[in-house]
């Protein structure tokens, strides 16, 4: 881990370089992580609202002038207070803004595979096997989400049944009925692919990252996964730490020298995470509720 201003300074020649990767249009799809003092980062939720709002508590009294906030991913899915769970993210985020003087920017969502494949929803009516798309889709617990926002999975069947035109009448359907949730659409529509931090010392993912490919050339592995992430022993484009929020497979919260797995199995049985790094990537606390 970088521990030095030389070394600060190195890394951030890197983040230029790896930036410089990234057109301009993808340039949007990126968080950049500003200015931090400290960055908070929190693993997966899947739909917890509970252990959302104790962490949530919790940070309350650990978050300080200076620090920054990133959520990486699974918002939706699974768990059974799903739309509870989004009115508690914006809600914190007022609090925030308003407590510490914050910026947007200052907090950040990263896009988890729950909220691809929600998207991956709405574009159902293209896809070459939708009935099988779907109830894949329904094994990794998207169902919960649907049901939630009042579509419900025996109607999305249903549509698949009908064919193309009425599974594009279904998208419709669906993007109203998150509209019908104040704030909802903004937030999902804010989503990053993965954030970085200005000295380019900090990766943010949701579950992965392919290092045999550039960030603006990552698409399912930030979602997915790509080998073996705790085995990273090199930093990736110059980021000495990358810090995921999703192990898919579910092994638990692990800090290594280069990657840091956040994920406890919130929506499993599991408690919620978050970490505080300071701004060259060290672990500074710990919390989880």
């Amino acid at each position: 881990m970088p521990e030095s201003g030389s070394k600060a300074s190195k890394f951030a020649q890197r983040m230029s370089e790896a930036i410089s990767l990234v057109n301009d249009e993808d340039r949007v799809r990126f968080g950049l992580v500003e200015n931090a003092r400290r960055v908070w980062a929190v693993g997966s939720i899947h739909g917890s609202k509970a252990h959302l709002a104790d962490l949530h508590t919790a940070m309350e009294g650990h978050f300080e002038p200076g620090d920054k906030l990133v959520y990486l991913g699974n918002y939706l899915g699974r768990g059974d207070a799903i739309i509870e769970t989004v009115n508690e993210l914006l809600l914190f985020r007022r609090a925030l803004l308003a407590r510490f003087n914050l910026v947007d920017e200052d907090i950040l969502y990263l896009r988890g595979s729950q909220e691809e494949m929600w998207q991956k929803l709405t574009q159902l009516q293209i896809a070459q096997n939708p009935a099988q798309v779907l109830e894949w889709m329904f094994a990794q617990g998207v169902d919960a989400t649907l049901e939630a926002y009042g579509v419900g999975r025996e109607r999305a069947r249903m549509r698949c049944r009908e064919g193309p035109l009425a599974l594009a009448r279904w998208s419709v359907e669906l993007r109203q009925a998150v509209r019908a949730h104040p704030g909802h659409e903004q937030l999902l529509t804010s989503l990053r692919r993965a954030a970085f931090t200005d000295n380019g010392a900090i990766l943010f993912v949701h579950a992965g990252v392919d290092t045999s490919r550039p960030l603006a050339a990552q698409s399912d592995s930030f979602w997915w996964g790509a080998g073996r992430f705790d085995d990273i022993s090199e930093p990736y484009q110059g980021f000495g730490r990358i810090v995921r929020g999703r192990d898919p497979d579910s092994a638990g919260v692990s800090i290594g020298d280069i990657a840091a797995t956040i994920d406890s199995g919130c929506g499993y049985g599991g408690d919620l995470t978050a970490v505080c790094f300071d701004n060259l990537g060290q672990v500074v606390e710990t919390l989880e509720a």
